[in-house]
């Protein structure tokens, strides 16, 4: 029915009932139905997307057991409660695991974009123009709409980019809230197999190393609430690019990671000249996800080198994908309000091996005890400064 009691004759039409149900469920900042559908039909493909098979799940579950005690006995770290439950899945699984897990991580900034574009819209109403969105119509509603579909659309592409290649759950190293088990999406796994003619034991065994060293620094109880504080202090502290918005979502292109990129500029949606409290405050949160990262790749290869006969080859295949992912990792940094670089995972991996070369493992791993112990980006860049501080 319409607002006015008539009966609406495009509700009886399925198409039509489908996307009034996407376009207008939810009342959040992000369209999280939009972006959930999005990401799957992203993640799919033109390729088959077939269900894991029993064995797949038993040989995971005792390559992941193997993985634990290594990781365990070289860090000190208490194994997580996630660590016990493995769930292999397709790709349509890892997307639905990670639309529910990073809610909270993304709905900040969409917040900030959304009040954004509301007092956009207040504006217009009143007559005031905004730079910028003169051509996005005088609508309220339109403004209170044009967010959540905006944000679902881009966090729909972004999750369904790396659907096609996540070999796990932390394919995305970000922390999540309610973390229940570790993901690995098969058809992905198998089709590197494939395409490195890589023994299938040897590469699950490397895909467990890298997820069960995140679980083990990701799955801490403090970790998730210490990172969430961080996104949301700095999304509270940013400004939106809104001049060119308009245009923005005029040339948007959902269907290319690349585009979208390009649409969104290098600074995404958020304004370009940062305050020097956002710098401090984006330090800190890049900290936290270099020494995340370098920490994962130092222990990798460490067990890496004792159990994979292969992993020489596995890490060639891993250096070529990340060769190709540096887009999707700029969009996450841009839904996020942040810059993530190569260059920062490098940093993290360097300090990890000077602070290993000059102490041991343990006092490498006492940096995941709390978020005091972290180090601070400058602590990363002179690992001298934390060992003086916590060692």
């Amino acid at each position: 029915m319409s607002e006015h009691g008539e009966h609406d004759p495009l509700a009886d039409v399925p198409l039509f009932r489908e996307l009034q149900r996407v376009l207008f469920s939810g009342t959040g900042p992000i369209n999280w139905e939009l972006a959930r559908q999005v990401a799957i039909a992203v993640a799919a493909g033109e390729r088959g997307d077939a269900e894991p098979a029993d064995e797949d799940r038993a040989g995971l579950e005792q390559t992941v057991r193997a993985a634990e005690l290594a990781v365990a006995d070289l860090t000190g770290l208490e194994p997580p409660a996630s660590v016990s439950r493995v769930e292999p899945v397709r790709r349509a699984g890892w997307v639905e695991a990670n639309v529910r897990g990073l809610k909270s991580v993304f709905e900040p900034s969409a917040e900030r974009l959304a009040q954004a574009m509301a007092e956009g819209g207040r504006h217009e109403l009143a007559g005031e123009p905004v730079p910028g969105l003169e051509g996005l119509g005088g609508l309220e509603q339109l403004f209170s709409r044009m967010a959540p579909l905006l944000m679902g659309a881009q966090v729909g592409v972004v999750l369904g980019t790396f659907g096609r290649r996540a070999l796990g759950q932390y394919e995305l190293p970000i922390p999540r809230e309610d973390q229940a088990s570790l993901l690995f999406v098969i058809p992905n796994i198998a089709e590197l197999e494939r395409e490195w003619d890589l023994e299938p034991a040897e590469l699950r065994a490397w895909v467990a190393l890298h997820e069960t060293v995140h679980a083990f620094q990701l799955d801490r109880a403090w970790v998730a609430p210490h990172f969430l504080e961080q996104i949301r202090e700095l999304a509270g502290s940013m400004t939106f690019d809104l001049s060119g918005l308009e245009e923005r979502l005029t040339g948007l292109d959902l269907s290319d990671p690349d585009r979208l990129a390009e649409a969104m500029g290098s600074s995404g949606l958020f304004g370009q000249e940062l305050t020097d409290e956002q710098r401090l405050l984006m330090r800190r949160v890049q900290a936290l996800m270099a020494v995340a990262e370098g920490h994962a790749d130092h222990v990798i290869e460490v067990l890496g080198t004792r159990m994979l006969r292969s992993r020489d080859r596995i890490e060639e295949a891993m250096r070529r994908r990340a060769e190709g992912r540096s887009h999707e990792e700029r969009l996450i940094g841009q839904l996020l309000g942040l810059d993530l670089s190569a260059d920062q995972h490098r940093l993290g991996r360097a300090f990890c091996e000077r602070v290993v070369g000059a102490t041991d493992e343990q006092t490498l791993a006492r940096m995941w005890e709390s978020a005091e112990a972290l180090p601070s980006m400058p602590e990363l860049e002179e690992p001298t400064l934390w060992l003086s501080r916590t060692a």
